[in-house]
């Protein structure tokens, strides 16, 4: 027996109405990947990152030697290296991770004593999901398998080091094991994970001095405002959707320069994440960023708030006030909704641009200021200069690099990962104990074309949240409109049949009337004995 020809099929045991679960003969448990990285999510939080480690670290090391142990007997191997082997294949049997051995060129030096590559790892995804961007390795309970399953085949102690993780910002993770001789001093950090003395400290002192420390630490982090793509990532920006991904590379790029930024997209796309993150990702990170929704201002009230106004230049003045522009020196100024600002003000914002000073209300001293302007929009600019509704000099003074984006119906691949995040979120805010989503309601979530986009998404799901009765979503508990969102066929395998597209949306539309039979069949345009006929035949195909 060779570790390649293990198959899940085999491995797999169960009975289809319901029970224990045999892998490889031994009783076994499906978790859902999101559930355990709110369990994650909830350690960290507890125990603090150390506490969390020890914890996670130490259960994969008893898990990948009980597996070692297991499948020492229970195939006959052709010889030991292969039963050594098959710890990486029974890691991606179990789908928990990808694995690749790196390929070596003839000539190349030999490599560690075992490596490997790990694509797709599922406690990468989850901590990037959940607690946002890392600075070190966070794969603790995969690498503990692979240091325990090896431990046991060798009879040795050996030691997984995850070198470089997905969550740190790498595109894979790549992992190198040796025994604990050959690593000599280096495997000294990583030690106490692994020893029963750091869980039990963990948990007796609930590590509550190093829950301070860390709060600490990441409030100075975020003071400091280092240049890093860690502390961009907390701003909780999902890009999995390749365009998403070009906007966030984009807006990474053009954070290290001065020049003024016009980011574009419909009303609840993420506009305001994305000018914090370019603010976060600054030479100008450690300064303030002020924020105004310029739509949101009365005319006569905007200059002063932009500008300032000197005590007595209007009735209410009581007072020197400098405006915005002041505030923000040395930071970054956000002036969301600019297609709202009257004609007016467009001159003296161009000014303002221009010369990086501004005129108190009622002074006529100019004042310099420092200060980078990100400006936002939902309006289609071109078409508001074409009508002379907008300064085109202003227009031209505030794209030099124009940000687009993207909306929710572009970016699919994200509307999931978003669903989740939002979830826990409003799992944790409102105490309730939902973890996921039934796969009805992700479907919907999927095909639904979300017109008020993540603010709308976001919305929804505290909704659900809020009335769900299990542990996770269904589909009673989104908004109607989700519930009667029509297919979204992409592609002909996602094609289904007629029938089945109207017994879907005949039930939705019925419990969106409450049971109201006689409202359905009017909102359907179809008789009442059609509709019990139809009721009825859907009775009788689920029995």
């Amino acid at each position: 027996m060779r570790a390649a020809d293990l198959d899940l099929r085999e491995l797999l045991q169960f009975d289809p109405r319901g029970g224990g679960l045999l892998f490889a003969g031994q009783r076994a448990l499906l978790l859902d990947a999101v559930a355990i990285g709110i369990l994650r999510g909830e350690l960290v939080r507890t125990l603090g990152l150390t506490g969390a480690r020890g914890v996670l670290t130490r259960f994969g090391y008893a898990h990948g030697w009980r597996t070692a142990e297991t499948m020492k007997t229970a195939y006959p191997w052709d010889d030991e290296a292969e039963w050594r082997r098959a710890g990486g294949q029974l890691h991606m049997l179990q789908g928990m991770v990808r694995v690749e051995v790196p390929a070596r060129a003839p000539g190349e030096l030999p490599g560690p004593w075992a490596e490997a590559l790990w694509h797709d790892s599922y406690e990468a995804e989850q901590h990037l999901l959940l607690l946002g961007r890392s600075d070190e390795a966070v794969c603790w309970t995969l690498t503990g398998f692979a240091s325990g399953y090896l431990s046991y085949c060798n009879g040795e102690e050996v030691y997984a080091v995850e070198e470089r993780c997905r969550a740190m910002g790498a595109p894979v993770c790549h992992v190198v094991a040796r025994p604990k001789a050959a690593w000599g001093e280096a495997i000294t950090p990583h030690l106490p994970f692994y020893e029963r003395g750091c869980l039990e400290g963990a948990l007796e002192r609930v590590t509550e001095e190093l829950k301070a420390v860390e709060r600490r630490l990441r409030a100075r982090r975020q003071e400091l405002a280092r240049d890093s793509r860690g502390e961009a990532d907390r701003s909780g920006i999902v890009a999995q959707s390749e365009p998403m991904r070009r906007a966030l590379d984009l807006a990474r790029r053009v954070a290290g320069v001065e020049s003024t930024i016009l980011i574009t997209g419909e009303s609840g796309v993420g506009k305001e994440r994305f000018a914090r993150l370019i603010h976060q990702e600054s030479a100008r990170a450690s300064g303030p960023f002020l924020a105004i929704n310029c739509g949101a201002v009365p005319e006569g009230l905007l200059e002063s708030e932009l500008f300032g106004h000197a005590r007595g230049s209007f009735t209410g003045a009581t007072q020197d006030r400098p405006g915005l522009f002041e505030a923000a020196g040395g930071g970054t100024l956000f002036l969301d909704e600019i297609g709202e600002v009257p004609p007016a003000m467009q001159v003296k914002l161009l000014r303002a641009l221009q010369e990086r000073e501004v005129r108190r209300v009622g002074e006529n001293r100019v004042r310099t200021v420092d200060v980078r302007v990100l400006a936002a929009t939902n309006r289609d600019l071109v078409r508001e200069v074409q009508s002379a509704r907008f300064r085109q000099d202003l227009y031209y003074r505030l794209r030099v690099v124009e940000l687009r984006v993207p909306p929710l119906r572009e970016r699919r691949e994200d509307i999931l990962a978003l669903a989740r995040l939002f979830l826990a979120e409003a799992s944790e805010r409102t105490g309730r104990r939902a973890t996921g989503f039934t796969p009805r309601a992700a479907n919907h979530l999927v095909r639904y074309r979300w017109p008020g986009n993540v603010r709308e998404l976001e919305n929804a799901i505290e909704r659900a949240v809020v009335l769900s009765r299990g542990a996770r979503v269904d589909l009673e508990d989104l908004p109607e409109e989700v519930l009667l969102a029509p297919p979204d066929v992409r592609a002909a395998e996602d094609a289904r049949s007629l029938e089945d597209v109207e017994r879907e949306y005949i039930l939705a539309v019925l419990k969106a009337c409450d049971n109201n039979k006689a409202q359905a069949a009017e909102q359907l345009k179809i008789g009442i004995a059609t509709l019990y006929r139809k009721l009825k035949q859907y009775e009788g195909e689920s029995r």
